[in-house]
């Protein structure tokens, strides 16, 4: 199949314009200027722009409904298979908005990860953390739950895994390879959605995390750290983490300390404004949430002036509702967020496909550049982001889809 298009974006470096882009096999064979292209037999697609599918590296494929207020309890309370019924059609919503892999930091992903992969259902490629790693009062523990059924929910499988000391925490690790984890997830701080405990606390102890970074490593997974307080930041730094999630606190030393290791920031602007557009939050969210906003955007804004790594990740977490927004299929409005803090619209776009798979480290495909050797996950739009960021965020501005060569039903409208 050729695609020919006014503008190639690559993913990284320069836009190319009157572009083609040739697959075969699943894999792109070119990608460049049209007059240099090899000739080709099979079908043509014409379109304005085409440029990789998204990656969006934090989301959560828990099933939670999105009415009722946002509870990560009822994840330890609803029945799991009617939580993965919800994830089928979250995972079709983002596909065809363009997102052909995430990272699912604490979900179902490691199971649905199989079903997407074997075709039973339509979805990005998943790679998925298993369950979030905490300590007992920690981010991951349901505070409004009794201790004895979140302790069992986590030890049976559940998305929340309590664990305490370095041996409990070497053992959590290794549950979550046995899974099928691709990345591990740890709570460093305390978070916005749990009822207890402060942001800004740290909560691993560094010999803890450290325990968790080095069994994942063994396995060449590496490990993502929520993080919102510097004091946690710090630690998951020294502990050796690949990647901050959130990092609404950081400073200058915290951005000197992530240039020095080489982690990636993954700030979910998206997570924020949606939890602020709604009504009926809890009281402990709403008062976190408004307490963390104007200095995660200056966190963000602070960490592209001083060059840290960023990767889009939006934080979505619960189920999409047909015709309501700021859910699944609205990953691509991250790289809007991205622009509005100081990135450029192309570094924005990179954030989101050519930095983005080495949020996963060693498991990293070859995916998020439009270069000959990588997967074919591209996408079509009718309009240019680079004039408009907001186009990624619109599922009406996308012309098609393709993951692993193949289009997707249902994903765009027709191009000449």
């Amino acid at each position: 199949m050729r695609i020919e298009a006014d503008l190639l974006i690559p993913g990284r470096g320069e836009p190319v314009k009157d572009a083609a882009l040739v697959v075969a096999d699943g894999r792109i064979a070119y990608a460049g200027p049209s007059a240099q292209a090899p000739a080709s037999t099979g079908e043509v697609v014409r379109a304005p722009v085409v440029m990789p599918g998204l990656w969006d590296c934090h989301v959560h494929l828990l099933g939670l409904p999105r009415s009722g207020g946002v509870q990560l309890s009822k994840a330890a309370t609803e029945p799991v298979a009617t939580r993965a019924a919800r994830c089928v059609g979250d995972l079709q919503a983002a596909l065809r908005a363009g997102v052909t892999s995430v990272r699912d930091l604490c979900g179902l992903g490691a199971y649905l990860a199989d079903a997407v992969e074997e075709g039973s259902i339509a979805g990005p490629a998943i790679y998925a953390a298993g369950a979030l790693l905490s300590p007992t009062g920690g981010h991951g523990d349901l505070h409004d739950l009794p201790p004895s059924w979140v302790t069992e929910f986590g030890r049976d499988g559940g998305e929340f895994r309590q664990c305490d000391g370095e041996a409990e925490c070497a053992k959590a690790t290794r549950e979550q390879l046995r899974k099928g984890a691709k990345v591990i997830k740890l709570s460093a701080s305390g978070g916005g959605l749990s009822v207890r405990d402060d942001p800004q606390h740290q909560q691993f102890t560094v010999a803890e995390m450290r325990t968790i970074v080095e069994i994942a490593g063994n396995a060449e997974r590496v490990v993502a750290a929520h993080c919102h307080g510097k004091a946690g930041i710090m630690a998951a730094l020294e502990a050796g983490v690949h990647t901050i999630e959130h990092g609404s606190c950081l400073d200058e030393e915290a951005c000197a300390a992530m240039r020095e290791t080489g982690a990636i920031l993954v700030p979910t602007l998206t997570v924020q404004e949606n939890m602020l557009a709604r009504t009926d939050l809890p009281p402990w969210v709403e008062r976190k949430a408004r307490a963390l906003a104007d200095q995660h955007r200056a966190s963000v804004s602070l960490a592209h002036q001083r060059g840290v790594t960023i990767a889009m990740g939006s934080d979505i977490f619960v189920s999409r509702t047909p015709g309501v927004g700021g859910t699944w299929g609205g990953n691509g409005q991250e790289v809007a967020l991205l622009t509005e803090l100081g990135m450029s619209p192309l570094e924005a776009i990179e954030a989101a496909t050519a930095t983005a798979p080495r949020t996963v480290g060693p498991q990293a495909p070859k995916s998020g550049l439009l270069a000959a050797g990588y997967d074919a996950d591209f996408l079509l739009l009718h309009e240019n982001p680079l004039a408009d960021p907001a186009v990624l965020g619109d599922p009406a501005k996308i012309a098609g889809v393709w993951k692993a060569g193949l289009r997707i039903e249902g994903a765009g409208t027709s191009v000449a």
